[in-house]
């Protein structure tokens, strides 16, 4: 299995879901983890079990100012930042003609600014470890169109345009950059959705929704040295759903 010994890996989103499970394996497989998150008492419950490896931190992926305050701590506890997962986002169901401008832009402010700023403040501490791996959480709405998630879709297909541009112009500086694409996974985000019959697998050739440690097992791979040539690709996670 892929490691990630001594390894800092900053979380955005860690605090429960597929963020929690991804610093859980992390953890298993050696790595220190910082989780970052609005949700306080979910954070620091997940560090205190994490243990030394995990610190929590309170921020908000909009904000630049929470991000520098985030790679700071990781410098500051751990010593560097070799890994970004950027996992964080919100889901919101509306159609083109139902889509307020304000659900709109707030999709876009967490869903895609949020991994920009992500990105570009962990850049100068990944530069001056000599490495990094960026691991940007996308979905199977940024591979085919999806109606009814009109603001989400248009968000996770910027991402991989972000992906790829910031593989290309980091490769120098010998830090990856990749996007895990989920299809339905069973989180908290998607509890309301599946419950209310909206969410189905119907159209999922494998007959089920992932869990989130099947997720997390293709980010692991993406953020250890197992993946050394890979760069600017796009991994679904989606039971084939995308394949057919």
């Amino acid at each position: 299995m892929p490691r990630l010994d001594g390894k800092t890996v900053i979380i955005s989103g860690g605090a429960r879901g597929m963020g929690a499970s991804h610093a859980r394996l992390f953890t298993e497989r050696g790595a220190r983890v910082v989780l970052m998150d609005r949700l306080v008492e979910e954070g620091r419950s997940l560090a205190a079990e994490l243990g030394d490896a995990a610190v929590f931190v309170e921020a908000d992926v909009t904000s630049s100012q929470d991000w520098k305050r985030v790679v700071e701590r990781a410098e500051h506890t751990f010593g560097t930042v070799d890994v970004l997962v950027n996992n964080a986002g919100i889901l919101m169901l509306h159609r083109l003609e139902t889509a307020t401008e304000a659900d709109f832009r707030r999709t876009v402010e967490v869903n895609q600014i949020g991994v920009f700023l992500g990105m570009r403040a962990v850049v100068p501490a990944m530069r001056r470890a000599g490495r990094g791996s960026i691991v940007n959480i996308g979905s199977t709405a940024g591979l085919v169109g999806y109606p009814d998630c009109f603001a989400y879709a248009a968000t996770k297909w910027a991402i991989r345009g972000m992906t790829k541009t910031a593989a290309a112009e980091l490769a120098p500086y010998g830090i990856r950059v990749n996007a895990v694409h989920p299809g339905d996974v069973e989180t908290p985000m998607t509890a309301d959705i599946r419950a209310s019959g909206e969410l189905t697998t119907d159209g999922i050739p494998l007959g089920r929704f992932a869990v989130p440690h099947e997720v997390s097992l293709a980010v692991l791979h993406l953020a250890s040295n197992d993946s050394s040539y890979t760069t600017g690709a796009d991994v679904a996670v989606d039971g084939a759903y995308t394949a057919v």
